[in-house]
């Protein structure tokens, strides 16, 4: 064993290890569309006196942090999104239009005269209109305190931030600040409070925040009575903690500026539902992964075997990286995880198949040396296409929001974990086996010793898919005029995150007939619903916003039209989340386009990297005419499925077009219709086989995956089929045409190739299995063909 592959073996092995502590320890956790609850993202206002901008945000949401802790919900999660967005996960919460309203209630701050202490500790209830003038709440200890009509409220208040006192042993403090009328309201206020003996409760002002009381400080004794504290600031004092200060500051200063909060988007999951959905995902992941395991070990052999072993590495260092970063796993992105287990073989079937052509065109035979050729040759391959994927993940998490961000999350984790699995890991385990003298004594066995039989087949035909490549573009057009005429003929199907609106999912005891329910529905004065139905009894409608009653007589109906209806999932997107949400679509998609344009500009030709981005706007086009024809809709986990397919239809052309690269700068006279039909033929078998294990997983997913992810697996299966074809057909036919209309390159330096095209020549001529299919033949270029 060389110190190379000690040096690998230890790297692998310790990764392993930490892995599966890491997956044994630390838990993955959950988005409300697995483990069932609510989620809401408010969104704040600005008010006449007050500007809803981050800052603002940060003090709402303090405030709102308090109320979702009095609603008794465990686990609940607050956070900022952007300047002026709040998104909140209530784990566990059925019913939202409580916390809906509890939610959407304006923080109001209030400062009251405490009138004395109360004989009971339980907080009276608010006053009735005939008698305004006390209420009783407990203090900051529980004391009942009688509060008196509030004298100021946060509009008065300028200011209130946490300082420290560095000359006397104040230490922290929070300063006040008031403003306008509110100096002298607090004058007043403290004025008549000083009035009172030291002790007395009634020298206390009460500061109440949405009913509860955040503070109530003793006036000092230096105040003079009916003087009060004068010049518009003041210091509550009271031994506290730097973080007891800023959190006072700050719940003074949210309730100083009350903006209002709007509910743009609201999702409801029942426990259910997130339930069969992991379950379902699990049964195709394990099926799908089965499956792709034994395609690649009856490809590859023993390779195989050890490539399905670095597989299974693959799903602990991924799953081990979610738990790590703290990564929410959500049904997309549980769909990209069990997704990237099937992109996850395509580096080790580019290494396979050029150790393959290593081993072929050697005249001294040699298990070692072929394989680390491979690996050597096929990085530059591995490293683009991976690239390009990595390229539509990042998208996907900057642009996108909700449970489909975290699809961008899991795939490009597991595309960085893929080509740890397949560079190292595989790596390490295939120079062992290859190492042994058993398997050296019998080569057949690793699955590298021959050239495999579509490689063979390929090698024999020599077919010349080229020739006719005007053809294959009319094909491509035809197919795209048919495909995307679905858009004109048929429309798209927008989901709600991209018209806003509700859509509530039952599931009902009993099938109901989607006519039937529509007609109860417009009877029920629920005009213009959309309802649609899918498995035994599944009912979705689509509406408008719905009022409460709205909502009861929606329940009713379906209730009587099913026997028993349970709600399984509710989502509510406002308009003006829904017209961004599709902004944001369009900005991906050309984003996407832009920056697959740009890198592939920057590593290949123009030439080159113009026909990958035409091809994959073809694929892209067909996906979505093909969705507009089926009537599927569109939404938030097609986009996910359109940015990935846009990045494998990338992959696959970039595997082309690195290969054409090599084949160039090898033999510099030859046609380039000729090259980059011989790249074709030569990265064939990587495509089918590359293709297939993605084919395994998505079918598993579309036929075991449920409800949840059907469509969504769907439209992956469209596009890698699709993708697989344009990379051949679409995007090496307009590279040679927009080749033959541009400038010779400038001279490339040259790559290390598997052979010359004598050598592919020799090995036919001797009788021998061809190393490469397709070869190159030197002479005069065609007109409109310039030689490379």
């Amino acid at each position: 064993m060389t110190r190379a592959t000690r040096v690998r073996a230890l790297f692998a092995l310790a990764v392993l290890a930490l892995s599966l502590h890491i997956a044994v320890t630390v838990p993955v956790r959950l988005g409300l569309d697995l483990r069932g609850g609510t989620q809401f993202v408010l969104e704040t206002r600005s008010s006449p006196t007050a500007e809803a901008n981050a800052e603002a945000t940060d003090r709402t949401l303090e405030v709102l942090r308090r109320r979702v802790d009095a609603l008794g919900v465990a686990e609940p999660t607050i956070a900022r999104s952007g300047d002026n967005r709040i998104i909140v996960e209530l784990p566990g919460v059925q019913d939202p239009r409580e916390a809906a309203e509890v939610l959407g209630r304006t923080a109001q701050l209030t400062f009251h005269p405490v009138l004395g202490t109360a004989d009971t500790a339980e907080p009276s209830p608010p006053p009735l209109p005939k008698r305004p003038k006390e209420r009783v709440l407990p203090d900051e200890s529980g004391q009942p305190l009688r509060l008196g009509l509030p004298t100021l409220t946060g509009a008065d208040v300028d200011s209130a931030e946490a300082r420290i006192d560095q000359q006397s042993s104040l230490g922290w403090y929070v300063g006040v600040d008031f403003k306008g009328a509110g100096t002298d309201a607090w004058a007043h206020l403290t004025g008549k409070a000083a009035c009172h003996p030291a002790g007395d409760p009634a020298r206390r002002v009460a500061i109440v925040l949405d009913d509860k009381v955040i503070s109530s400080p003793q006036v000092t004794p230096s105040v003079a009575c009916r003087t009060g504290i004068t010049g518009g600031s003041t210091r509550i004092t009271g031994a506290f903690s730097p973080e007891e200060a800023r959190e006072l500051g700050l719940l003074i200063t949210g309730g100083a500026l009350p903006v209002p909060v709007e509910t743009v988007e609201q999702r409801t999951v029942g426990p259910t539902l997130g339930a069969e959905a992991i379950e379902s995902s699990a049964r195709a992941a394990v099926i799908g992964t089965l499956l792709t395991s034994l395609f690649i070990i009856a490809v590859y052999r023993i390779l195989g075997g050890l490539a399905a072993l670095a597989l299974a590495c693959y799903g602990l260092i991924s799953y081990a990286a979610l738990a790590a970063f703290g990564a929410t796993l959500t049904l997309p992105g549980l769909a990209g995880f069990v997704l990237a287990i099937g992109m996850a073989v395509d580096a080790n079937v580019l290494v396979f198949e050029r150790a393959r052509e290593e081993y072929a065109a050697r005249s001294r035979k040699s298990l070692r040396s072929a394989l680390t050729a491979g690996f050597r040759n096929a990085l530059s391959a591995i490293a683009d296409s991976n690239i390009t994927t990595l390229i539509a993940a990042g998208l996907l998490f900057l642009l996108a929001s909700g449970p489909v961000r975290g699809f961008g999350v899991t795939l490009g984790t597991g595309v960085l974990a893929s080509m740890l699995s397949a560079l190292v890991i595989t790596r390490v385990l295939a120079d062992f086996a290859v190492a042994r003298r058993a398997v050296r004594r019998r080569p057949h066995l690793t699955g590298i010793a021959g050239t495999g039989k579509v490689r063979d087949w390929l090698g024999h035909r020599d077919p010349d898919l080229m020739r006719h490549r005007r053809r294959w573009l009319a094909a491509s057009a035809v197919v795209l005029i048919l495909t995307t005429s679905g858009i004109a003929v048929r429309g798209l199907n927008f989901g709600i995150e991209f018209t806003g609106g509700r859509l509530i999912e039952y599931s009902t005891a009993a099938p109901v007939d989607a006519d039937r329910a529509r007609e109860a529905l417009a009877d029920a004065g629920l005009h213009g619903a959309v309802v649609q139905t899918s498995g035994d009894g599944d009912l979705t409608v689509r509406t408008n916003r719905l009022s409460d009653s709205d909502e009861t007589r929606l329940n009713e109906t379906v209730r009587d039209l099913a026997g028993k209806a349970d709600k399984v999932r509710d989502e509510l997107i406002g308009p003006s989340l829904g017209d961004e949400l599709r902004q944001g679509a369009l900005i991906a998609l050309a984003t996407a386009l832009a920056a697959q344009l740009l890198y592939l500009a920057v590593r290949f030709r123009w030439t080159f990297g113009t026909a990958a981005v035409a091809a994959m706007a073809h694929d892209a086009l067909v996906l979505i005419g093909v969705f507009a024809w089926l009537g599927k809709p569109i939404d938030g986990a097609f986009l996910a499925a359109l940015l990935t397919v846009i990045g494998y239809s990338v992959n696959d052309s970039v595997v082309v077009f690195d290969r054409v690269r090599e084949l160039w700068a090898d033999k510099r006279g030859t046609r380039f219709s000729r090259i980059a039909n011989t790249a074709i033929l030569q990265t064939l078998p990587r495509t089918v086989n590359t293709g297939m294990g993605a084919v395994f997983i998505l079918s598993a997913l579309t036929l075991l995956g449920g409800d949840s992810l059907t469509d969504f697996a769907l439209a992956l299966l469209i596009g890698i089929v699709v993708g697989t074809y344009s990379s051949m057909f679409t995007a090496a036919p307009l590279a040679i045409e927009l080749h033959a209309r541009s400038a010779p390159p400038p001279d490339t330096v040259r790559r290390s190739a598997p052979r010359s095209a004598e050598a592919m020549g020799d090995a036919a001529r001797s009788g021998s299995a061809p190393a490469s299919p397709g070869r190159l033949r030197r002479g005069e270029s065609p007109r409109g063909d310039h030689p490379a």
